[in-house]
């Protein structure tokens, strides 16, 4: 009982610490350091204050909990009924017991991040090994994109409930997966990818009729909120409707974004909005980039395993320098998608399901804009970055000092109301 107790201890202190020292780079970068920063032309003034917490999609929420939700025919305006109702609401309930809006807002993702890092663990141990636990708990609370898991978003709470659901769907808890799945689907749309994961497994798993009404009631979330836009506006799709304000007609696969994307990575974001090569600087930097690359590569036995992973870094540094974001949203989605499929077969079916329906939702909004923030809601890849990163934790480190220096830089400017994801 004392051994038991001994790791019990041990695994909530990686864990609180691994949470504790990625909130507290973002806090050190918001609160102190963007205040210094002078303010862009697009932006706004950082200040110490609980302000530079709340931006984009966080004043939507706001208007939500203190004047509840708009709607109208005219779907070229944006209206918050666009906005799902479950975080709005456990805010609302925080706020009962004296705290303002935006401490409470922030209280409830980072409790529920908090806690989505804590069944990540445990889930991922009973798995595999307290080494993969560890990994995937630190890809989850180090990526770059976990800061959407401290400021005023979704993100801590959509995580807590997809991983509950997941994890108790595989232990076949279907009670458990059925609340939670229907919570998941009351804090964002995305949760409806669930539903044919689960519906799956439990074909494919022949697990009777308590899967399949468990698959099933995790709609109960986006049905009841369908309800209320019905009876208060008269259109049960209002929040699909409403999104035309943000996405316009655009539909299925964006082909022009993201080949747009990949030419800004291949030639540069000036060479390609010219039409011609206005900035030959930057082909050049890319050339000697992929020729050392290629003789990095040629001469790697002999310049030794630790010289080649550190001629890797600083060449990946140097190409992140050069492409900028781009080439951190396409390594992100599309990367996921590959090492998901390349890891199909390790992790749980539901999990691999569940993440390419996500996928699949991701990639047919027509548009690519939050792509990578919504990739980074999918717990799978995670806990497939976790499951390879325990074998080659050599690589390990250095990504997480690579997100640490991308968390670093989205904090500030997330201070400063800029665009990040």
């Amino acid at each position: 009982m004392n051994t038991m107790k001994k790791f019990l201890a041990n695994d909530l202190f990686f864990i609180i610490a691994i949470w504790l020292s990625s909130r507290l780079l973002i806090v050190i970068a918001m609160l102190l350091i963007a205040p210094l920063f002078p303010t862009s032309s697009d932006g706004v003034a950082a200040t110490f204050s609980w302000d530079v917490f709340s931006a984009w999609d966080s004043v939507w929420y706001e208007k939500i909990v203190t004047s509840g939700y708009d709607f109208s025919s005219n779907v070229k305006e944006m209206h918050t009924v666009a906005f799902f109702p479950l975080f709005p609401l456990l805010s609302r309930i925080i706020m009962f017991i004296g705290l303002p809006l935006k401490v409470a807002g922030i209280l409830v993702n980072n409790a529920a991040f908090l806690a989505a890092l804590i069944i990540l663990y445990f889930w991922v141990q009973e798995l595999y090994s307290t080494s993969t636990a560890r990994w995937a708990t630190a890809t989850l609370a180090w990526c770059p994109y976990s800061l959407y898991g401290t400021v005023i978003y979704t993100e801590g709470l959509f995580l807590l409930c997809t991983t509950s659901a997941l994890r108790a769907f595989d232990k076949k808890q279907y009670i458990w997966a059925a609340f939670w799945g229907a919570l998941s689907t009351a804090t964002r749309l995305p949760g409806v990818a669930l539903i044919p994961a689960f519906l799956f497994v439990s074909w494919k798993e022949r697990r009777g009729i308590k899967a399949y009404i468990a698959s099933l009631s995790v709609g109960l979330g986006i049905s009841l909120y369908s309800l209320y836009c019905q009876i208060q506006f008269g259109d049960a799709l209002a929040f699909i409707h409403a999104q035309k304000a943000w996405r316009g007609d655009a539909t299925g696969f964006a082909w022009q974004g993201w080949w747009q994307m990949l030419m800004q990575i291949t030639i540069g974001f000036t060479n390609w909005k010219s039409g011609y090569i206005k900035d030959p600087l930057y082909l050049l930097f890319s050339l000697i980039i992929i020729v050392s690359g290629c003789f990095l590569w040629r001469f790697r036995v002999h310049l030794g395993m630790i010289k080649f992973r550190y001629g890797l870094y600083f060449l990946w540094l140097s190409l992140w320098v050069l492409t900028k974001d781009e080439l951190v949203k396409i390594a992100l989605v599309f990367g996921g998608i590959y090492l998901l499929w390349l890891l199909r077969a390790k992790i749980p079916l539901v999990t691999v399901v569940y993440g390419f329906s996500s996928f699949a939702l991701i990639l047919n909004t027509g548009i690519t804009a939050s792509s990578e923030r919504y990739a980074y809601g999918i717990i799978s890849l995670s806990m497939a970055f976790g499951l390879l990163l325990s074998h080659y934790p050599r690589w390990g480190y250095p990504i997480m000092y690579f997100f640490g220096i991308l968390m670093f830089t989205f904090s500030i400017r997330f201070a400063h109301d800029l665009w990040v994801a």
